[in-house]
């Protein structure tokens, strides 16, 4: 299908992932221009930064005053109501654009210090009602918006009478929402602020309704009855364990500890979910559930993100059962064959108790002998179908789910549907002592910062948001990032990312570990798991590339033994949004409150691994701003599962379960 005659806009769409005309009515506007009129009586209350949009004639001609490489232009506007005077930057044009007797429709940011409008964009005369709200849509630059549009319309003459209604009849009723098709219409060529309104309701609802169906489903899935004959946990045994510690747990530990156990021991299978800041101690408790699983004779398998983190996690485990007459062995897919051939026996054969690992775990040629407890750890890294795969592995196999994305109760239950939730909420040793701080790529106080670090026989990282130049600007790849910083430090910077093999990721991170080279220049693969007590600065390079909850963990790799650390967000750019969301890092290190307002402005697709799993991306609603929209959708999921047989159910049914997959490893 051809969608566009030019070459280029074939090529955008194609890097756009858009093929046919349902793909272009499925790309939603991101935002929208809106200038419908400002209400008269609110323009004698406006608030500091209130946008307003006034329908009048220029009072005053419009004049260009220059100030070196800047100009200021002013010009008195005239409404019915009130006049105000506008000041715009650097836009010199508009002294000969605009025109006395003309009407025009203008929409400005209130100045409340100097009572004026900041200009924004003005429109020739009256706009008439179904042009007065824009969409915006998120375009490559070299794509104007209103070829896009012209796209969309022509995409809905051709095929929207196949838009089918999702939603059954009865609960469309119940809410009264518009029929799918003219909420689609809606979305793209609003009439008004409320025909919008009624598209956005009926797509923000289809959505949770279809994302509550999918989680209840893989619910049905996980809460099986497990078998009578398990043995129980050695209570004493794990008691003395814990007396034999060097340190004391805290209290939030303890108490999701004894939580997973009493789920371990109940006659029902385990699916819990351990969340709490990044440093407060999961991994001990995941540690603590995998001996407690020994300690009745079933082995426990542990999965990572990344081949990195699952060796750090061996490390870990072998040395905490020195003493103990368990063994752990790892499995990961860099493994020569005839190793991989040996663990592969171990497994089977029980000789072994503890199983970690990343993917590998759950391949098809891996047969444990007795498989008791998963645990996957940064769960938002896996998709749902791949921690089901691994819990099926062994017949009634609990399932302990880790996140350093912690996120209110209340969330959680919607997004995982009627998991159980541990949270830990202290750090088992000092407060961490962050301060963060947004910074220009050229500021001085960037290299000051790592010469006081080196001379501290601190540790730094430098995190890039690509390993490479995208045909983009390439100053921010973490290969130009290095090249860089070596000049600047030389001999003192090692390089990590993905696409390193998996010796060189060891010897980059020994030497920085052990402080040969302090400075580590690498990509995201830093997030999780990486433990260097030295470390207490680091520096974000296009900081607003990464989400907010990305930045968190990143930032949690610095200051893990108390010290007071920086976190420096590299940003050259001057967007009022980006600008916002980096001041959130600023202002908190509250992990709860920046995931929370991380899933308020993206969407909960990564936090809940809904992106790998099949669960939907939601491009309308959003888990916090719609909560209880949500929460109705959860209801009605249940209301439907529980009776497949009326009108409408049975179809959003099958599609969610055909949406969802099969769970094949």
């Amino acid at each position: 299908m051809v969608l566009s005659k030019s070459k280029k806009i074939s090529y955008l769409l194609t890097k756009m992932g858009i093929f046919s005309y349902l793909d272009v009515i499925a790309h939603y506007p991101r935002k929208y221009d809106d200038f419908s009129l400002s209400d008269p009586k609110s323009l004698f209350h406006l608030k500091d930064k209130e946008k307003v949009v006034l329908f009048g004639r220029l009072a005053t001609m419009a004049k260009n005053f220059h100030f070196r490489n800047t100009t200021k232009t002013t010009f008195l506007f005239s409404t019915d109501t009130l006049d105000f005077q506008v000041v715009a930057w650097n836009r010199p044009y508009l002294s000969t654009y605009l025109k006395m007797d003309e009407d025009y429709t203008l929409e400005g940011s209130y100045d409340g210090k100097k009572h004026q409008l900041n200009f924004l964009q003005i429109k020739k005369g009256r706009l008439a009602p179904e042009d007065t709200i824009v969409p915006i849509y998120r375009l490559p630059e070299d794509y104007p918006q209103h070829l896009f549009r012209s796209l969309v319309a022509k995409s809905l003459e051709e095929v929207g009478s196949q838009i089918e209604d999702i939603v059954p009849p009865s609960l469309n009723a119940k809410y009264k929402l518009i029929r799918k098709k003219d909420a689609v219409r809606a979305l793209h060529f609003p009439i008004d602020r409320e025909d919008l309104h009624q598209g956005k309701r009926a797509l923000k609802y289809e959505e949770a309704l279809l994302f509550s169906l999918k989680n209840q489903l893989i619910r049905k899935q996980n809460k099986i009855v497990k078998s009578s004959v398990r043995q129980k946990i050695d209570r004493a045994y794990i008691k003395s364990y814990i007396h034999r510690l060097p340190y004391e747990l805290t209290s939030s530990q303890k108490t999701a500890l004894g939580e997973i156990i009493n789920d371990m021991d109940d006659k029902t299978l385990m699916y819990r979910l351990l969340q709490g800041d990044v440093g407060m101690g999961k991994t001990l408790v995941a540690f603590l559930a995998m001996l407690s699983c020994a300690s009745r004779h079933e082995q426990s398998a542990l999965m990572a993100p990344t081949d990195a983190l699952a060796k750090q996690h061996y490390q870990n485990v072998t040395s905490m059962l020195e003493g103990t007459p368990y063994k752990a062995v790892l499995l990961v897919g860099s493994l020569p064959s005839s190793k991989r051939k040996e663990v592969l026996g171990q497994i089977a054969s029980g000789e072994v108790d503890m199983i970690i690992g990343t993917h590998a775990l759950f391949s098809r040629d891996v047969d444990y002998a007795s498989l008791g407890l998963a645990v996957i750890d940064e769960q938002h890294k896996f998709g749902v179908n791949q921690r089901s795969v691994l819990a099926s592995k062994g017949e009634g196999a609990d399932l302990l789910l880790m996140s350093a994305t912690p996120i209110p109760r209340t969330l959680a239950l919607t997004l995982y549907g009627d998991l159980d939730v541990s949270t830990l909420t202290e750090f088992p040793s000092k407060q961490r002592d962050i301060v963060t701080k947004i910074v220009k790529t050229s500021d001085s106080c960037v290299k000051k910062e790592i010469l006081g670090a080196l001379n501290r026989s601190s540790r730094v990282y430098i995190v890039a948001p690509q390993i490479e130049e995208n045909g983009e600007d390439s100053s921010s790849s973490v290969l130009a990032l290095e090249e860089r910083y070596e000049k600047m430090f030389p001999g003192k910077v090692s390089l990590l990312h993905g696409r390193l093999d998996d010796l060189d990721k060891e010897v980059a991170f020994a030497k920085f570990a052990s402080g040969l080279t302090p400075i580590l220049v690498a990509t995201s693969v830093i997030e999780v798991g990486i433990d260097v007590k030295e470390a207490d600065l680091m520096i974000i390079h296009d900081a607003t590339h990464f989400s907010l909850s990305s930045l968190h963990q990143l930032r949690g790799r610095i200051g893990r033994n108390g010290q007071s650390s920086t976190c420096l967000l590299c940003y050259d750019g001057n967007d009022e949004e980006d600008l916002d969301k980096l001041n959130v890092l600023v202002q908190n290190e509250d992990g709860f409150r920046i995931a929370e307002e991380d899933l308020s402005r993206r969407g909960p697709g990564e936090i809940s691994g809904t992106k790998q799993s099949g669960l939907p991306d939601l491009a309308m609603a959003n888990i916090v701003n719609d909560f209880r929209m949500f929460e109705a959708a959860r209801d009605d999921a249940a209301y439907i599962l529980s009776h497949p047989e009326l009108e409408g159910f049975g179809k959003i049914i099958s599609l969610a379960s055909k949406e969802l997959g099969e769970f094949v490893p």
